[in-house]
């Protein structure tokens, strides 16, 4: 297949059910009714419950922007996932995260640069996603940095971007026409 599985929608396009879901999205949303947006649109009950899910995650969770982007970067090249990681590599820049550290991970390679705080978060969200558990010492690392909200968090936030990567390759969401995809079709 090439292009996305679901036609790109436009606000006067929404059915009614749609409207209220579409105009809240368009408010925050740098690609529009886009992204995983796309998608989400066609189940307007669920996607409106997901949507308040990543504006809590994105804007009101208690983990610091730079560590919630980390780890969103993290399930995105996990995932391959190209809109998120074109999505989301500029914000985690914004936020503080190294271009070293996104290199190595875009590489998928453990991040050498790291800081302490980014560690924790890597080693955190990678043998959940890995190994789907975390250790008693990572763990540890994590509560200290973030307390038990913060670990509660972290947790869903890896979740959550899991499915949206989900969303994203279910539908062939790709980047933006004329935008260079992050990921080649022979990196690991």
């Amino acid at each position: 297949m090439t292009g996305p599985r679901f036609p790109q929608m436009t606000l006067d396009e929404l059915s009614e059910a749609q409207r209220p879901l579409g105009e809240q999205i368009v408010k925050i949303s740098s690609v529009g009714l886009g992204g995983p947006y796309n998608p989400l649109i066609r189940s307007p009950v669920m996607g409106q419950h997901m949507f308040d899910l990543l504006a809590y995650l994105r804007w009101n969770s208690t983990v610091p922007t730079k560590l919630t982007e980390l780890a969103i970067l993290i399930q995105g090249r996990l995932w391959r996932s190209q809109v998120e990681w074109f999505a989301h590599y500029p914000i985690a820049l914004k936020a503080g995260l190294s271009p070293e550290v996104m290199a190595d991970l875009k590489a998928n390679k453990r991040p050498a640069a790291m800081q302490e705080d980014e560690a924790a978060v890597y080693d955190f969200c990678m043998e959940l996603s890995t190994q789907h558990k975390v250790s008693d010492a990572t763990f540890a690392r994590a509560k200290a940095l973030l307390g038990d909200q913060g670990v509660v968090d972290l947790t869903v936030i890896s979740g959550t971007y899991v499915t949206v990567a989900m969303m994203l390759a279910m539908a062939e969401q790709g980047v933006p026409a004329g935008k260079e995809p992050p990921f080649g079709p022979n990196d690991p």
